[in-house]
């Protein structure tokens, strides 16, 4: 869960990073946004997913525990 979470993070860090990384350049700007778009949002989608997490909730849409 750690190692999974520092992974992540620096996933997340990292798509940050991208993001800004784009205003800099000369060329494809907007490959490197849109891809420091997606690295951060799927690194968000995948910690929020985690088994056990907090965003497990027992009053889900259909009424069931999500375990």
């Amino acid at each position: 869960m750690i190692l999974s979470f520092i992974f992540f993070m620096i996933l997340f860090l990292g798509g940050i990073w991208l993001m800004g990384f784009a205003q800099s350049l000369e060329d494809f700007q907007a490959i490197v946004f849109v891809a420091g778009l997606l690295i951060t949002s799927l690194s968000l989608a995948f910690v929020m997913r985690q088994r056990g997490s907090a965003t497990r909730r027992k009053d889900n849409w259909s009424g069931n525990p999500t375990e």
